[in-house]
């Protein structure tokens, strides 16, 4: 992963100030595999799209990532550290050459291929359209709908418009247990024992979301830094953005001394 400098990090956090999550997170992705063009971004599976995420906030602001939350139980607030390491690097998948994995049992035989970030947008923008009235379990089955590429029973192919309601409950766990073999960061969720009343709070950690608020922090640090030196020297944003991040501390404590 090529190393982002600080000019090109403030553009997409620039870029990223009037987008959606969804539109923050593509630019935070794009950052992340500039060599990339767009339409490969959105058809990459959610896990791996979140493995260049952590692998880019590793690269960015090393290995320990500080993570809030707040008890279920007794709303205390809790603060732990996170390796942003163990998340960079996606496990070997079980999908085939082509992309497609497979289910099969009591008779049933499913071929799906893992959920993308088109696929994701596409159903985030289903369930905020009024119009839709879709609630949470539909837009599972909107989710297994688009990825499934074909199911047989006892060897007879299943009409695409009786999907994934036909499907029994033992063949969605199923495929819901391969899909998380294969893309393991695809959904996050941590167990936080509460210190105060010691209930375990689970919390489900989006890290498109959590870079982002530490992006915004340090573009805002780093331009507070930009208008100081500035004006102190005379320097230009470019002059400034070239130094080094010790030396313009240096400088900073220089004109703080002054």
């Amino acid at each position: 992963m090529a190393l982002t400098g600080p000019a090109e990090l403030l553009a997409t956090w620039e870029a990223g100030l009037d987008r959606d999550a969804a539109g923050r997170a593509l630019l935070l992705h794009r950052a992340a595999r500039p060599e990339t063009g767009t339409d490969a971004l959105l058809a990459v599976p959610v896990g791996r799209r979140a493995a260049d995420l952590f692998g880019l906030r590793r690269a960015l602001f090393g290995e320990r990532m500080q993570v809030r939350v707040e008890c279920g139980g007794c709303a205390e607030a809790m603060e732990f550290d996170l390796d942003a390491g163990q998340f960079a690097a996606p496990a070997a998948g079980t999908a085939a050459d082509d992309g497609v994995l497979r289910v099969a049992d009591g008779g049933w035989v499913v071929d799906f291929r893992l959920p993308t970030v088109a696929d994701l947008a596409a159903v985030t923008r289903a369930l905020a359209d009024p119009a839709a009235a879709l609630d949470p379990p539909d837009a599972q089955q909107l989710l297994l709908a688009r990825c499934t590429v074909s199911a047989t029973r006892d060897g007879a192919p299943l009409p695409a418009d009786e999907l994934p309601g036909a499907l029994p409950d033992k063949v969605r766990r199923l495929l819901a247990e391969a899909a998380e073999r294969a893309d393991p960061a695809a959904e996050i969720t941590l167990s936080i024992a509460c210190p105060e009343c010691g209930d375990a709070t689970p919390a489900e950690l989006d890290i498109a979301d959590h870079l982002w608020t530490e992006l915004d922090a340090w573009a805002r640090d780093v331009l507070l830094d930009v208008h100081l030196l500035a004006t102190a020297y005379g320097w230009s944003e470019p002059e400034i953005l070239a130094l080094s991040p010790q030396r313009r501390r240096y400088y900073l404590e220089l004109c703080a001394d002054a």
